[in-house]
């Protein structure tokens, strides 16, 4: 197990802060989040984390997948993309790449104010106080044609993973629903993943196992990890308080999983890639809780670490 971190922004301080406090990997964002180029960009930010003694393992967000989550006219531009970008991965030596597959959004709340310990604001959803309009049409498609649409994604980019030993991680919908502003999705539940790595049978086909998500789902944590041990190429270490149509992100040791039960876990099945803490409450000073506040990320990473310590121990 690697603790990684995004850092948000890449700064030189946040870099440095990241490898004082022991965290050994980098998550990358999409390089045109930073303003440069797809693929070229790559090698930037991978001398850059290096520069600080880190490790640049994954690459995850704000992915060229909106023409290919509904079959738009721009999908195998966008998978070609995809296929650059995991060749240029594989030639770093980055091992992962997250995706998600919402039709909507990468993650959807509906506050970012909400009271956590102290008075540190997080984030949550309440599918009560969502907005009554639906998605677009374009975006409210029937699930079995979500289904072929990840389908035809994963022909093309399994085979370019293989070659260039690229894992591909899931990530769950999140929030976990069947609908959301009545756009079906199709990976909101345990028996879904089921299906997922079934689709194109390969060892880089797998998930991201975010905690946070699985346990809005009511999965039990470590019987989860244990189900998918085989699959699980990355994981979001993170916790929340409530169900799929009510939760609140919380403080790492303020949730509802068993959190050292979880990291047990993850050394029974020889998990040894990266994982990083996720979501966390913003504290005093930095502004809404959006998830990806620093402060917050510390005081996780400190956690972390006790807890792989402690298993070892």
């Amino acid at each position: 197990m690697r603790i990684a971190l995004t850092l948000t922004p890449p700064s030189d301080q946040y870099f440095r802060w990241a490898a004082q406090i022991g965290a050994t990997d980098f998550v990358c964002r999409n390089p045109q989040y930073y303003g440069l180029d797809a693929v070229d960009g790559l090698d930037h930010m991978h001398a850059r984390a290096s520069s600080f003694g880190l490790r640049m393992s994954a690459v995850e967000g704000y992915l060229p997948l909106e023409s290919i989550i509904v079959g738009g006219p721009e999908r195998d531009m966008q998978i070609a993309q995809l296929v650059r970008m995991i060749e240029r991965m594989g030639k770093l030596g980055v091992e992962v790449l997250c995706y998600n597959f919402m039709p909507v959004s990468d993650w959807f709340r509906t506050s970012f104010t909400l009271p956590e310990r102290g008075g540190a604001l997080t984030c949550g959803f309440d599918a009560s106080a969502l907005p009554d309009e639906l998605a677009p049409a374009s975006r409210r498609l029937p699930v079995e044609r979500l289904w072929d649409n990840l389908a035809y994604m994963l022909r093309h980019l399994v085979p370019a993973a293989e070659y260039s030993g690229v894992k591909l991680a899931a990530h769950p919908d999140d929030p976990p629903l069947a609908q959301i502003k009545g756009a079906h999705q199709i990976l909101y539940g345990p028996d879904c993943f089921d299906r997922l790595v079934q689709l194109v049978p390969s060892p880089v086909n797998g998930i991201c196992m975010c905690q946070g998500t699985f346990a809005e789902m009511g999965a039990d944590i470590p019987a989860t990890i244990r189900r998918f041990a085989r699959h699980i190429h990355y994981v979001h270490f993170r916790d929340i308080r409530g169900r799929a149509d009510n939760f609140t992100e919380t403080f790492h040791d303020n949730g509802m999983t068993d959190m050292a039960a979880a990291m047990r876990t993850y050394k029974e099945i020889s998990f040894t890639g990266p994982m990083r803490p996720d979501h966390v409450p913003a504290l005093d000073g930095e502004g809404d809780g959006t998830g990806y506040t620093m402060l917050g990320r510390l005081f996780a990473v400190g956690y972390m670490r006790g807890l792989m310590h402690g298993i070892q121990a």
